[in-house]
């Protein structure tokens, strides 16, 4: 397929100033089957804060959705062998939730209107500029976390998802964005052991490394903030991690 963005558009995908103000924290899976175009979305997206993978066709991403928690698609509907608009139908038909952000040509209005029957949140005509990408897929972020349940209470501590922050006792807590997402996975599952391995897997892309040793120094750092308050995150030997139901008792 012919390149969809093209010339000064590409450039710009790798030189979009960073730091704005989009929501932060979703996980992100490109569809799509030209690498030059898939690699400035995921490189685009990373810088912006998002967990993004990608992936070449239909298939590839019904792998990707087996073994990871995906919270939008941007999906090319131009896919070799089975085309975007089958397989988002498919996806529909299966009672998936996740927000689909569906590429389509300027000119075809008739495939942008077919994207939004069988099931697309939104789309996005080619050539198209970043920051346009950028509103849409925070605009989807938005509206997906209105869905879900926007503050966790543990105790002292709060962490707004839709905000991206965390205070204890109502003081703010400052954290970096890597200690920050695994706090607000930690504290998603409460009373349940997580492995190093799930963390590292729910903070980062699949092409980003984070070692065990990494995960031990941000769960470190994170107790240090923590257990002052009396939050405390245990170590099951030979498992993972474990935050507690929260109990009024003092620290």
């Amino acid at each position: 397929m012919r390149p969809i963005i093209l010339g000064e558009a590409v450039t710009k995908l790798y030189t979009f100033p960073r730091k704005l103000a989009y929501s932060r924290g979703m996980r992100v899976l490109v569809v799509e089957d030209d690498p030059i175009l898939a690699h400035g979305l995921t490189e685009t997206l990373r810088r912006e804060g998002f967990v993004t993978d990608n992936v070449p066709s239909a298939e590839g991403a019904d792998a990707a959705l087996k073994v990871t928690d995906v919270d939008l698609v941007i999906l090319d509907i131009g896919l070799p062998g089975v085309d975007g608009f089958t397989w988002l139908k498919r996806l529909r038909a299966r009672g998936a939730e996740q927000s689909v952000l569906v590429l389509t040509a300027k000119e075809a209005v008739a495939d942008r209107v077919h994207g939004l029957t069988v099931g697309a949140d939104d789309y996005l005509a080619k050539p198209f500029a970043p920051e346009e990408l950028m509103a849409r897929v925070s605009a989807l972020a938005r509206r997906g976390r209105a869905q879900r349940s926007r503050v966790i209470e543990h105790g002292p501590l709060t962490i707004d998802l839709a905000k991206k922050r965390a205070t204890i006792n109502g003081k703010p807590l400052e954290l970096p964005q890597r200690e920050h997402a695994i706090l607000q996975y930690l504290f998603s599952n409460v009373d349940g052991v997580v492995g190093k391995d799930k963390i590292a897997g729910a903070v980062a892309s699949w092409d980003e490394h984070i070692s065990a040793n990494a995960i031990e120094v941000h769960i470190s750092r994170l107790r240090a903030k923590l257990e002052p308050s009396g939050i405390r995150i245990r170590t099951i030997r030979g498992l993972g991690y474990l935050v507690e139901a929260w109990r009024d008792e003092k620290p």
